[in-house]
Formats: C-alpha cells, structure tokens, sequence
C-alpha cells in the first residue's frame, strides 16, 4: 500500500475532550476555541453531542454552541447521539450541523457499561438511526470503540469489529471510525489492522482514532498511515479519554499529529501554528497544564542555512 501523501484530520476536541472535564466550561469559552479551529483550517470538527444533560452535564449547552459558533462555510460539523431519541433532539436544529456520528463498543462490556445496552440492542437502533440520517441527506459516520481491545474482556477480534464495520456500512455510514478507547493498540497491529480494515470496506472512508494512554498514539497513527489510511481524528492538548475505566486518558494531540505529519511531507491542509495556538488558549481556559508536546515546543523551525 502506498502511504497517502495527504490526510484528513477531524478535531473532536470540543466534543470527545470537553466532555470528560470535571470544571464546567463556559459556553463563550467553547465558542471562541471553536471558532480559533475553525481559523486553523480545520474542514471537520467534532462539536456536540445529544446526551442526557444529567449524564454529561458539560455538553448540555450543545444547541448554544452549534448556534453561536463562526467557522469557514467549508467546515463540515458533526453532532454525535448515542440513540434514536438523541437523534430525534438533534434533528430538531438539523440545520446547525453536517454530520452525524453513531457508535457501539466492540465489546460487551464495555458497550453495556457505557450506554447500557447489549452490542445487539444498539446496533438494531444504530440500523434504524443510520436510515434515518441518510434521509435527511446528512453525512452518517459510524464509530466502533475498543475496536483494538477492551479493559474488561482483553483482545477484541479483529473479525468481529469488521463485521460490525459492514452492518454499519450497509445501513448507510459512508464512514467508520475505529476507536483505541483505552489505548491498548500497538503499532504492528495497528498495521495489520487498517490493511484489512481498508481491504475489508472499499468505497467506505476508514477513520483511525487512537488514544495516547500508554504513549503509542502517534507510533500507532504512523503504522495506520502506512497501511494507508488517511482519515485521523484526534483532540488539540491531548484533551479527552474514556470515563470507562478510569484511568483512560486522552486522545493523540492534534498539534502533535499534525506536526508529524508535516515533518513527513504528508498535507494535512492546516496551519500548524495556529493549531498549537488553539491548545495554548484551551490550556488557559481550563486553568492547568495540558499534555501534548507541541503546546511546550511549539513547531519545528528549521534555519534557513540548513535547508
């Protein structure tokens, strides 16, 4: 497979990472950093997502924020639910956003931990969701979570994930997302899985979505674009993790990938500076240090006599 020489990268900071933030984020705040992404040439962003306000009481604002926001008229929106009555909510300001992302755990334990669900019971819904979204003429995204291991279970095979993969393919999802939810991949699997992933669903844009948890998050990002993916989420400040277990914490660092991936030649089309700019302000807004490397050493400038 030949590495693709460039790459999508959604920001699901404003989502995935404020969500498991203890401190409540005022509204203003999340719109200002939204809108420094947008300037950073970000064309998709993870924005809301249509939860109980009482289970992720940070993104109960979501509504606010999609109305308030100013971002580039190219930047696409997503909006994720995690069932049809999230969508029926969601729905109601369908005009706010691009696209919609609809999820499921690999495994068992996880998915009945978080949504409460059996896998069966949430990929019935997800079969009437993915339906429902593509009548809309929204873009449906379909996310699967510990697609490379789970806390409770262990290894998650990798046949199983795939045949999610297509059910949700099927249904209407013109994207999947394969989540590292607690950061248990490596890199030779990383490898190996994305060969298959991409093999396994031609037609269908694959998305690799990594956690740094146990620092391989841009080891396993590298192994995914040699496999030849080139689709990426990720979140600026290393913002984000999963509330289940604890101890999951966040996602590659947006800056971090982004500045790998310009060293390498690889076009992500957004301007770097201005993307560790925005971590800098979240750094600022949540009143603590964040954890990319990108935010302390800012891009690579190299001197014009070495060139």
């Amino acid at each position: 497979m030949t590495r693709p020489q460039r790459v999508q990268i959604r920001e699901v900071g404003p989502r995935d990472g404020f969500q498991n933030e203890p401190e409540h984020i005022p509204t203003d705040d999340k719109v200002r950093l939204i809108n420094a992404l947008g300037r950073a040439g970000f064309t998709r962003i993870e924005v809301a997502s249509f939860v109980r306000p009482d289970v992720i009481p940070q993104l109960a604002d979501g509504v606010e924020v999609l109305s308030r926001i100013d971002v580039p008229d190219e930047t696409k929106l997503m909006v994720l639910v995690p069932n049809s009555k999230g969508l029926d909510n969601a729905l109601k300001v369908r005009d706010k956003f691009h696209e919609v992302a609809i999820f499921v755990s690999a495994s068992e334990t996880h998915n009945k931990k978080n949504v409460n669900r059996t896998v069966d019971e949430t990929m019935a819904d997800n079969d009437v969701m993915a339906k429902r979204i593509v009548v809309e003429g929204l873009d449906c995204a379909a996310v699967i979570a510990t697609s490379f291991g789970c806390p409770f279970e262990g290894k998650v095979d990798l046949t199983r994930v795939l045949d999610l993969a297509e059910r949700f393919a099927e249904a209407g999802a013109t994207e999947i997302g394969f989540g590292d939810t607690t950061g248990m991949c490596n890199p030779a699997y990383a490898s190996e899985f994305f060969a298959a992933a991409l093999d396994r669903l031609p037609g269908v844009e694959v998305t690799a979505h990594f956690h740094n948890t146990r620092g391989q998050g841009l080891a396993n990002a590298y192994a995914a674009l040699e496999a030849g993916c080139a689709s990426f989420e990720s979140s600026f400040g290393e913002l984000g993790g999963c509330p289940v277990p604890a101890g999951s914490t966040g996602n590659i660092a947006t800056e971090d990938l982004v500045s790998m991936f310009h060293e390498m030649g690889v076009e992500t089309g957004l301007d770097l500076p201005r993307v560790i700019e925005a971590a800098r302000e979240a750094q600022t807004v949540l009143g603590r240090k964040l954890t990319s490397h990108s935010i302390v050493a800012g891009p690579i400038e190299w001197a014009s006599s070495l060139r």
